[in-house]
């Protein structure tokens, strides 16, 4: 039976954290924090908690939002959530526990209130736990099985993807290496990604490759056109997303996914003058805005058939200047620190 146990605070205000964190660390818990509503989601799907600590007010997704969440997913809806917030009305208060929360601390924090809460529902969250320790062998056996399956489906997923691939790269005259070079420098981004991990990493070089998978269904002749696109060219080649969204959005297992999300968002810009959706800053899903960088760097640096190379100079300021505007600022610092490493990928 385990003795300690991981709890996760979610709180954009790094003091705030900090001061869970010191009161968490009396009684020796692990803890682990984010500090979107987002990110916080990620960590949920790569590591077990055992009580969620929720700020309601966040930029992106709100904690009632990310309790939404929380609740949809049979994998993580029993983890018990208790909601951090200024907030004291009434209306917040209902509105927490309808979400899914089990409990309400307001803040500034009181150190003894605040463990006792905590220890009352990891202990309830214990026992409902241990009611089920009857089952640890049938459900060990079945968690094998869930393994061996999950293996062989993600094998068949990276076969269809490849086999998908091929089909793009038909269509187009300028995918073949593009498509690998897009994939590397995604994979390089996760890497240096503070919040990502080596699953990440290979998930997103995994569905990278179909970035562009939407645009099987755009006419040779827009698509390879060497002179300049009209307005209505524009409009149709623009469709390639959404046709990529209907295409993959059925899929359920961890590649597919991460492909739709890609295909999807990767023409969406931070300040939310992309396309499909105008979706702004951290709304567009971190893979999206991973590869809609590395695509543009790539596109920049090579011939297409409308256009010269730019060098590499010339690409590097581009992404450099518009970071804030078309790229998230983060993943633009990691470019920049890491900019030797993009520069090799881009002669492959």
């Amino acid at each position: 039976m385990r003795t300690n146990y991981n709890v996760l605070i979610v709180d954009d205000i790094i003091e705030n954290i900090q001061i869970a964190m010191s009161i968490l660390k009396e009684e020796s818990y692990d803890f682990s924090f984010a500090k979107t509503g987002e990110d916080a989601l990620v960590l949920l799907q790569k590591n077990y908690f055992d009580l969620i600590l929720l700020d309601i007010m966040m930029p992106g997704i709100d904690g009632y939002e990310v309790c939404r969440r929380i609740q949809k997913d049979p994998r993580i809806s029993d983890i018990p959530v208790i909601f951090l917030t200024a907030k004291a009305d009434t209306d917040s208060m209902a509105k927490g526990f309808e979400v899914g929360g089990v409990d309400y601390i307001t803040k500034p924090f009181y150190a003894d209130e605040f463990l006792a809460r905590v220890k009352t529902h990891i202990e309830l969250y214990k026992a409902k736990t241990l009611l089920q320790d009857n089952n640890l062998s049938l459900q060990h056996k079945m968690k094998m099985q869930r393994t061996r399956i999950l293996t062989e489906l993600e094998s068949s997923q990276k076969d269809m993807i490849y086999i998908l691939t091929e089909l793009v790269e038909s269509v187009s005259d300028e995918t073949r290496n593009h498509i690998q070079r897009v994939s590397e420098y995604s994979r390089l981004l996760a890497h240096h990604h503070i919040a990502l991990s080596k699953e990440d990493e290979e998930t997103i070089f995994f569905a990278a490759p179909l970035h562009d998978i939407g645009k099987m269904a755009i006419s040779e002749e827009i698509l390879n056109k060497r002179t300049p696109l009209s307005e209505e060219e524009f409009k149709i080649i623009k469709t390639h997303t959404t046709v990529a969204h209907n295409y993959l959005k059925a899929g359920s297992r961890k590649i597919m996914k991460a492909a739709d999300f890609i295909a999807h968002q990767h023409h969406e810009r931070w300040d939310g003058s992309g396309y499909p959706n105008a979706l702004k800053g951290e709304q567009i899903h971190i893979f999206g805005r991973m590869v809609a960088l590395a695509d543009v760097f790539d596109a920049l640096t090579h011939k297409l058939v409308y256009k010269e190379a730019w060098s590499i100079e010339e690409s590097c300021a581009y992404i450099l200047e518009h970071s804030g505007s078309q790229f998230d600022p983060y993943l633009v610092e990691i470019f920049k620190e890491n900019m030797d490493e993009f520069i090799e990928i881009s002669k492959t």
